[in-house]
Formats: C-alpha cells, sequence, structure tokens
C-alpha cells in the first residue's frame, strides 16, 4: 500500500500571498497543481488598521463572507470574492480582502469546484460538496431547535468540523476529535475547552452524519449553519494534540508530512489561536504569526518560533512562547502538508 494517497497537497490545499491594488485583482495559485478553491480564509498581514480574518466558500456564494474574531452574522458585499477560478480567485476593491499596496495572505481548500448536493443521511437535510479523497467537506444547513443528525458526506468520520451560526452573533464552535463528545473550543475566542452537552448532542460523529443538540452554536430554529468538516489523510492532514516542556529544544509533532500550515489552541484559558504556514517563513524558523481569534496584523514574536520539518513539526520556543508556555499543558493541533514525507517511494527532505 502507498504511503500516502495524496503525491501532490497542492491540489487540494494552498496558500497564497498577495499585495492589494485597491482594483479588482485576479489571483493565480502558485503550486505544483492548479487549485480552484471552495473556502478562502483571508487575513491582512500588515499594519494599518486592524482587519477580520474574512472566510468564503463556493456552496454559500462568493460574496457572503463570515468573519473572526467577530462572532458577527454572515453579510454580503459584491466587492468580496468576485469570483473563484480554476485556479485561484478574484478579489473585489474591499479593503478586507485588497487595500493598494497592503499584503493579505489567503489560505485555500478544495471541496467539489463549487458543485452541491442535497444529503438526506441525517434526519435534517444538509447541503454538501465533499472532496472525499483530501477529507473535507462544506456543509450547508438550517436548523430546527431539537437534537438531530446532518449528513457531511466525507464517507470517514471527521476529525475536527468548524460550526458557524451565519444568522447570528453565536460563537465559531469547534468540534476536535481529541475532545470527545460533550466538549467544544471557541475559535474566535482564548478560552478553554468548554463542556457544552447540547453542543453536539453529546454524541460523536459518524462516517455519515454528525450530531447536534438544541444549541446556538449547531441548531436554533430556523438559522442557517455552515459546518467545515475535516478528516485526517495520511501524508496530508492531521488533527492532534502535543503536551508542552517549557523548554527551548521544545516537543516534536510527528505528522508524516512536511507542513505548509499549523494551527494551534493551548487548552488553558486565556491562550490564542496561533498560525504559521511555509508561504510566509520559505525557511526556518517559522515565526510569522497571526492570531484567529484576533484582528490584528502579523507578528515575528519569539512566541512564534517552530521549524518545518520533513516529517513533522519541532517547537523552538520556551517559557511565555505561547507554542510551549506552560509545562504539561496540552495543545490542540491542526495541520496541513507541503508534501507527503514519502511521495513516489521517495523520502521528502527538510527544509
Amino acid at each position: 500500500m502507498a504511503y500516502s494517497s495524496i503525491k501532490d497537497p497542492s491540489a487540494h490545499f494552498q496558500t497564497k500571498l498577495y499585495t492589494g491594488t485597491g482594483s479588482s485583482l485576479a489571483l493565480t495559485n502558485d503550486g505544483n497543481s492548479d487549485l480552484k478553491p471552495d473556502f478562502a480564509w483571508i487575513k491582512r498581514r500588515t499594519t494599518g488598521g486592524n482587519y477580520s480574518h474574512a472566510l468564503f466558500d463556493s456552496s454559500r456564494g462568493s460574496t457572503k463572507r463570515i468573519y473572526l474574531p467577530g462572532p458577527g452574522n454572515e453579510d454580503t458585499n459584491a466587492q468580496y470574492i468576485t469570483s473563484f477560478n480554476t485556479d485561484g480567485f478574484t478579489a473585489g476593491t474591499d479593503a478586507n480582502i485588497n487595500e493598494n499596496n497592503l499584503e493579505y495572505v489567503a489560505w485555500q481548500w478544495k471541496a467539489n469546484g463549487g458543485t452541491t448536493a442535497s444529503n438526506s443521511d441525517g434526519s435534517i437535510t444538509s447541503t454538501v460538496q465533499a472532496n472525499t479523497d483530501a477529507g473535507f467537506s462544506i456543509v450547508t444547513y438550517t436548523g430546527t431547535g431539537s437534537a438531530a443528525t446532518v449528513g457531511h458526506g466525507l464517507g470517514v468520520t471527521p476529525d475536527m468540523i468548524i460550526f458557524k451560526n451565519r444568522s447570528s452573533t453565536n460563537v465559531w464552535a469547534i468540534y476536535h476529535q481529541s475532545l470527545g463528545n460533550n466538549l467544544k473550543l471557541e475559535l474566535n475566542g482564548t478560552g478553554a475547552q468548554d463542556a457544552d452537552g447540547a453542543f453536539m448532542n453529546g454524541t460523536l460523529p459518524t462516517s455519515s452524519v454528525f450530531s447536534v443538540g438544541a444549541s446556538a452554536n449547531t441548531n436554533t430554529g430556523s438559522s442557517n449553519y455552515v459546518a467545515y468538516c475535516f478528516a485526517s489523510k495520511q501524508g496530508y492532514s492531521k488533527f492532534g494534540t502535543y503536551i508542552a516542556n517549557g523548554d527551548v529544544n521544545g516537543p516534536f509533532i510527528y505528522t508524516g508530512f512536511k507542513p505548509a500550515f499549523f494551527m494551534v489552541k493551548n487548552n488553558r484559558a486565556g491562550q490564542n489561536w496561533l498560525m504559521v504556514d511555509a508561504k510566509r517563513d520559505p525557511n526556518n524558523l517559522v515565526n510569522h504569526g497571526l492570531l484567529a481569534n484576533s484582528a490584528a496584523p502579523e507578528s515575528t514574536a519569539v512566541d512564534f518560533n517552530v521549524d518545518f520539518l520533513s516529517n513533522g513539526i519541532k517547537i523552538r520556543t520556551v517559557g511565555t512562547g505561547w507554542f510551549n508556555m506552560y509545562t504539561g499543558d496540552k495543545y490542540y493541533y491542526i495541520a496541513f502538508a507541503e508534501n507527503p514525507f514519502v511521495a513516489g517511494g521517495v523520502p521528502t527532505t527538510a527544509r
């Protein structure tokens, strides 16, 4: 059996760096493969005011934004993303994604090219577009206000689900497989894991559905929701935990691939969601950090010091560094690949 069925991760995930023009801007991805994105997460990197993370997808429509830290409801602007293209997207003139002479990063995932299907696997009929090869689906549904199940289209059990109530200012609620079925994390905040039995009705997801209880975060009657569902794929993506050691020689996290993207949350209250990637830092140390729960611009503080290796991530920060803050603390992480550790029988080299 091959180590990984995904030989080229850039066919499914890419990071694009660009400079805004203030005018309509067609952006072309530069990975090994063409990538028509279905989910784009965009953040202004440079100063000139704090601008929110802006998230778009082809199921809801490119002009519809949900944002972090928010947690506002969905809004529509014809000058957000004006189109998802065969190898990138076109940014409109809105300053959140395209102000003249300012720097941006766009993390992009492929689902099913914008083609959706009705899914009746759950008690709530959902609209799904899924990339089963890469373990990613976009699910939209309308809440009922009572316990229900929702089809996700992955064909395998998701390891992480990001939920957002599009109709209200409820939190961004995250299921992570390391949390179990009664705990959630909030992507827009700094809190510790939160006990919430209604969030997913105290039920783990299955290979066909996830469960929702009578929670405003996942299932208020008549509210519209989006759920981004991810399943780990060997050599491409991983959703796990590591334990801090409070030393400059920090933990090594084995992923089985050279990382392209790494996002982390310490379970302790008061800690940020940390985001680094291989495009903003093409060489080690990797230390250009953004915070998913903050509109603040990019920072190169020592708190973000890590190395991206051929088969995982080495933490290089100590003491008060956010990636390794308190000895014994648990960190939840999300990682996507630049290259699998072994591709075509040939090991990937470190950077």
